[in-house]
């Protein structure tokens, strides 16, 4: 990899660069390797916490453009510095991006096997006949909607434009976040809790922001959590008045129903168990597929009839 035809680059603090395009053949769904040399301490790195990803690193020296794996001897959870890829795909009409925390962000699921919910979707897509779309897969860890976290990054808010609206292609957006507003604000007294109206108004700016882009944008509604860390029946509370909202407002471009999915039939402010990690508020493998099914591939995607004359989307 070479930017702007050099073969290193120095990243500015708060920053992101792009390489030059490389030309290299890949299929729908494969894996990459991206291999980064770092000669230098760098202080507090850019990174991924829980990557749902085993990745390798090597004790010493430039192994970056090595084929073999014999250097690469410590494992780590997480991702660093590379925050995504530009692929070009002539199957591709636009992008799908999935934004959220970390049950999009797959915890819960198993390590390397890509199971995360947006993977799920992903496979669906791509066995469609004809034009599809690709899924772009930017959960968090702990984030939240309104408020940055030290731990988990900005709030959704503050990203939306670079880690959503600014992605090359997009042209769906599904909104699966909230639950750690809730949630967090039910903690210490000093916190305020987070009240419906709060939650609304931050969706609200979603979707306005989002339209004034041409981008149409789906809201998912949260997923019960009772037995999980920081629940509450205020935060219960909340959590059935925004999901009322996001199934009755029709501010949003349409609705995936996670909630009713999820929720145990015997008890409704539950997980179901056969989709519970084991934590009531992620799902396991079979529970991120469930979530991945009730995704209507027809709400993305144009009438069949149509789809032969939409372009590609630039940079896919």
């Amino acid at each position: 990899m070479t930017f702007g035809g050099s073969p290193s680059n120095r990243i500015p603090a708060g920053g992101q660069v792009l390489s030059d395009p490389v030309r290299i053949r890949v299929a729908a769904l494969q894996d990459l390797a991206v291999s980064v040399y770092l000669p230098d301490r760098t202080g507090r790195a850019t990174l991924h916490t829980a990557a749902q990803q085993v990745n390798w690193m090597s004790a010493a020296g430039d192994h970056a453009a090595e084929a073999g794996s014999a250097a690469f001897t410590a494992s780590i959870p997480s991702w660093y510095y590379v925050s995504g890829l530009l692929v070009r795909s002539p199957a591709a009409i636009g992008t799908v991006v999935a934004l959220g925390d970390s049950i999009t962000d797959g915890v819960g699921s198993t390590s390397g096997g890509n199971d995360r919910w947006p993977n799920d979707l992903a496979r669906r897509l791509d066995g469609l006949a004809g034009p599809t779309l690709a899924v772009a897969d930017e959960g968090i860890g702990g984030n939240r909607v309104l408020t940055a976290s030290r731990c988990c990054g900005d709030s959704a808010l503050k990203r939306f434009a670079r880690d959503v609206l600014d992605l090359r292609g997009v042209r769906d957006i599904i909104v699966l976040e909230g639950i750690n507003d809730i949630g967090d604000s039910a903690g210490p007294p000093s916190h305020a809790m987070i009240s419906p109206a709060q939650m609304i108004a931050g969706y609200e700016q979603l979707i306005a922001r989002a339209h004034a882009r041409g981008v149409r944008i789906f809201g998912a509604t949260l997923p019960p959590f009772q037995g999980a860390g920081y629940y509450s029946r205020a935060g219960e509370a909340t959590r059935e008045a925004v999901n009322t909202w996001i199934r009755t407002s029709g501010a949003f471009d349409g609705v995936v129903d996670f909630d009713a999915v999820m929720r145990n039939p015997a008890d409704p402010l539950r997980l179901n168990p056969a989709y519970d990690s084991g934590d009531h508020l992620h799902p396991n493998d079979v529970g991120y597929q469930a979530m991945a099914d009730a995704i209507n591939p027809q709400m993305l995607l144009p009438p069949a009839p149509y789809r032969a004359f939409c372009p590609r989307a630039p940079g896919l």
